[in-house]
């Protein structure tokens, strides 16, 4: 945990650093640190948006908190970037950065096309540091739930943002691949098109996803499914944020070919997605055995239902996070 704090303080411009530093955070509760140019420095912490003064109080009223410099601005993408930002052209096309121990710098600012597509993006306004936890265990209380006669189900994560969809998955991953009492290892194949699960930078990966598993880094979703069941004979295949057509079809196809799907939706309910044409159309199928709906009521992580293939409710209303 000492560790991921220094590497987080790292990315920061030095007076931020030190207040946060004045802050005494414990760095499992924090998911967010934002940083806007003559815009109030804002943590999103315990679930809750949050300011900080310059002697690292917290307030709830922005009008006092420590307001951030373009130059603290610029300086923190310098230490994202190591002063070489060309380096990461690919992904600041996409506006982010992938950092060491899997955290994630999102940019906002000037966007810079080339023949109708983003080339890159400069006068940077907006910093957004996106925490990543690898909380392992975290899912031990749900691995029971996914598994039938036949094997491990077909299973989609539905959460609002900021609810611990990303974290939950990466433990499922990592536990279905390594195995356990009870079940036995299996072959994952992860497609990372934005480098979260696996926390890939520059090609080292930041979290531990399994010793069976083998990562598509930066790879569109579509693509990146079939590209895995034609090379890695992948036994459960697990996407982050499906979201259109292709990924649907992509998904269908993995599972006509045999292998079992781990994925997560963007929604607050069952019928929140079930009003989405695309997932209406895969539900109507029962293409997913089980549905994990979260929500952050007692803290991220927590699980607000279990629900089967049909629709009924297998367990709810959990009393403590994952």
């Amino acid at each position: 945990m000492h560790n991921q704090i220094e590497e987080l303080e790292k990315i920061l411009a030095l007076p931020v650093r030190e207040t946060i530093k004045k802050a005494h955070l414990q760095l499992e509760a924090l998911q967010e640190i934002r940083l806007g140019i003559a815009r109030p420095l804002t943590l999103w912490y315990r679930g809750r948006e949050l300011f900080l003064t310059e002697e690292g109080r917290e307030t709830l009223e922005s009008h006092r908190a420590k307001k951030i410099t373009e130059q603290e601005v610029r300086e923190t993408l310098e230490f994202a970037g190591k002063y070489s930002l060309y380096a990461y052209e690919d992904e600041l096309r996409q506006g982010y950065l992938t950092l060491p121990g899997g955290h994630r710098l999102g940019i906002a600012g000037k966007v810079i096309l080339e023949n109708g597509t983003v080339k890159t993006i400069r006068y940077v306004t907006s910093l957004n540091l996106r925490v990543t936890h690898e909380i392992k265990g975290c899912a031990d209380r749900i691995l029971p739930w996914l598994y039938g006669p036949e094997g491990l189900y077909h299973t989609l994560l539905i959460s609002p943002p900021r609810c611990g969809k990303t974290t939950l998955l990466r433990d499922l991953i990592r536990q279905i691949s390594d195995g356990g009492i009870g079940y036995r290892g299996m072959r994952a194949g992860v497609v990372d098109e934005r480098s979260e699960l696996g926390g890939c930078s520059l090609g080292v990966h930041g979290c531990d996803l399994g010793k069976r598993t083998d990562i598509l880094d930066g790879c569109p979703k579509a693509e990146g499914m079939m590209m895995l069941v034609r090379s890695m004979s992948p036994e459960v295949i697990a996407v982050d944020e499906i979201g259109c057509r292709a990924d649907m079809e992509a998904m269908e196809n993995a599972i006509y070919c045999g292998c079992r799907i781990l994925a997560t939706v963007h929604g607050s309910s069952l019928s929140d997605i079930q009003q989405k044409p695309l997932f209406s159309n895969l539900m109507q199928k029962e293409i997913f055995d089980r549905y994990i709906i979260l929500d952050a009521r007692r803290g991220p992580g927590t699980v607000r239902e279990i629900r089967d293939r049909k629709g009924k409710i297998l367990c709810s209303n959990w009393q403590e996070p994952v």
